[in-house]
């Protein structure tokens, strides 16, 4: 069998579909290299954790009143890194884990993933792996293995292009400060795609600053290491550029909408990234904009003056107005503030709609993890 080629400083996963001989390698590696090695094969741990687990569930009874807390009592995440914890007792230079993540939430998912970038201090690590979408983002390297064999060694961001959809939105190591004060800690992203995001932080954790430097209204976005659609920022895209391929609506554009025009005006202007219509829009352009309305239950407000709306219907219009071009990227900041809970349920099943067509791409911001559509499949907290 292959040897796998990992040095000092490397934190790697071999990949690779079921029964592709990963979990045989990385046995027969951890064996040479004298590394640690754990297995789980199930949601308990490992196979040993199960056993004892079904030994002891029968005596739980007979536990009540001691003073520590068993085993069996423990989650299966608590569980996991536990025995993560006592594989590090040994101080080994490398440790190597077979289906981390095999049966975990997604909350014991994250816990574990900080947990594991924790030891990657301490240790080469090295897991084991079938879906791409699960290598987590301290891991430096990838080893493709079919058929027992170890494929070229690259790059986390290398495979993960070549295996998945196309980066919509990639940040390297961006941070924002103004003076001292730090707006944004240094943060990578990448948004690929047909992902739909959750974005979520306390108020003044730089949620805000973040979005903005994505759509194009942040000139530090051209200090930093940004790629949009493929394109690093600064690459001769214009900001006109970045904002036709983006549906946004935001607390801060909401404040910003000051133009008496009717509502149908409104969102029709999103069609040309303009707070107010100041070109003639075409027939085909305006027939769009009452469709949205329509489609958001504001039909009726088509000929009203926007500024003589109630705040919750103007945030309906300028969701609207953000999907009127039919965009490839909705960034949604807030987008149900103020809207009450009839029309919250109405938008949230029809971001489930739009985000099932191909290709579409989503963040979203909100406070409240009940107005999250069921689209979100990823979150990232700042």
């Amino acid at each position: 069998m292959d040897t796998l080629d990992i040095r000092p400083g490397e934190q790697v996963a071999l990949v690779g579909e079921n029964a592709s001989g990963k979990s045989r390698l990385a046995a027969a590696f951890a064996a040479r290299s004298g590394a640690q090695y754990i297995a789980f094969r199930d949601s308990y741990g490992s196979y040993g954790d199960r056993t004892f687990f079904m030994q002891q569930r029968w005596n739980l009874s007979s536990m009540d009143g001691e003073p520590d807390n068993p085993l069996v009592t423990l989650s299966s995440g608590e569980l996991r890194r536990h025995r993560l914890m006592r594989a590090l007792e040994a101080e080994p230079e490398i440790l190597v884990i077979d289906n981390p993540y095999i049966g975990l939430d997604p909350g014991n998912r994250d816990h574990l993933t900080r947990s594991l970038e924790e030891l990657s201090g301490k240790a080469t690590v090295v897991l084991v792996l079938s879906r791409p979408a699960e290598i987590p983002p301290f891991i430096t390297h990838v080893i493709p293995v079919r058929d027992g064999v170890p494929g070229e060694k690259m790059t986390r961001e290398a495979y993960l292009d070549a295996v998945l959809p196309p980066a919509v939105i990639r940040l390297r190591n961006v941070s924002v400060r103004y003076g001292d004060r730090i707006i944004l800690k240094p943060l990578t992203w990448t948004v690929r795609e047909g992902e739909h995001w959750a974005l979520t932080g306390a108020n003044g954790s730089g949620k805000s600053t973040l979005l903005s430097l994505i759509c194009a209204d942040n000139p530090q976005a051209y200090a930093h290491d940004i790629e949009l659609f493929g394109r690093p920022r600064g690459s001769g895209e214009s900001i006109w550029d970045i904002k036709r391929r983006i549906g946004f609506v935001s607390p801060e554009l909401h404040r910003a909408f000051r133009v008496d025009a009717p509502a149908l005006d409104i969102v029709t202007s999103g069609h040309f990234d303009t707070e107010g219509l100041y070109r003639r829009p075409s027939e085909e352009q305006r027939v769009s904009a009452r469709r949205w309305m329509e489609e958001f239950g504001i039909g009726d407000l088509a000929e009203r003056p926007f500024l003589r709306l109630s705040s919750g219907e103007q945030r309906l219009c300028l969701v609207a107005r953000a999907f009127v071009k039919d965009p490839p990227l909705y960034i949604l900041d807030e987008p149900l503030q103020g809207i009450d809970e009839q029309h919250r349920r109405h938008v949230k099943a029809l971001l489930d709609r739009f985000c099932a067509a191909p290709g579409k791409t989503l963040v979203m911001v909100t406070h409240y993890p009940e107005e999250y559509p069921a689209c979100i499949d990823h979150s990232l907290c700042l």
